[in-house]
């Protein structure tokens, strides 16, 4: 992922912020706070246009968190269903663990049961459901917090 993919990257994470079950988020952040605070940044490119993206940041400053990620992918609404997640979640785990990162997580909502789907058939397993934990658009909300563990990386 690089800038001239800026544009499509920031337009996919704001239809997915759209949806009201993707994010906290209610906009995307400025390109440059994005690429400052995400590290294994792919797209998904087809014909010259940018289908997903994965990225992931730390989950913590403190060294010894330091091969644990929070991650983010998003997929363009065309082009769901194509095996566009499962593609850019296996090129984050396949980077994160030449990195030595043994856990990669996130906060799903539980409505986001093709999130949920997709990261299952990609290893990730469900820890827990932290119930009311914060409110978006006015609601109290739950999020599904899920990782994988690097069966690599020790």
């Amino acid at each position: 992922m690089g800038d001239e993919h800026a544009t499509e990257v920031i337009d996919i994470y704001r239809l997915g912020i759209a949806t009201g079950h993707a994010t906290f988020e209610t906009e995307p952040p400025a390109w440059e706070r994005f690429v400052a605070t995400k590290g294994h940044r792919y797209v998904a490119v087809k014909n010259d246009r940018v289908l997903g993206w994965v990225a992931c940041g730390p989950t913590s400053s403190r060294d010894v968190y330091a091969g644990v990620v929070e991650h983010s992918v998003y997929v363009h609404p065309d082009a769901r269903g194509l095996g566009v997640g499962r593609t850019l979640l296996g090129t984050l785990i396949e980077s994160t663990e030449r990195a030595g990162i043994w856990t990669i997580q996130a906060a799903v909502f539980p409505e986001n049961t093709a999130s949920l789907a997709l990261h299952v058939a990609c290893g990730f397993r469900a820890v827990g459901t932290r119930e009311r934990i914060a409110r978006h658009h006015g609601t109290w909300r739950d999020v599904v917090l899920i990782e994988r563990r690097s069966p690599v990386v020790a």
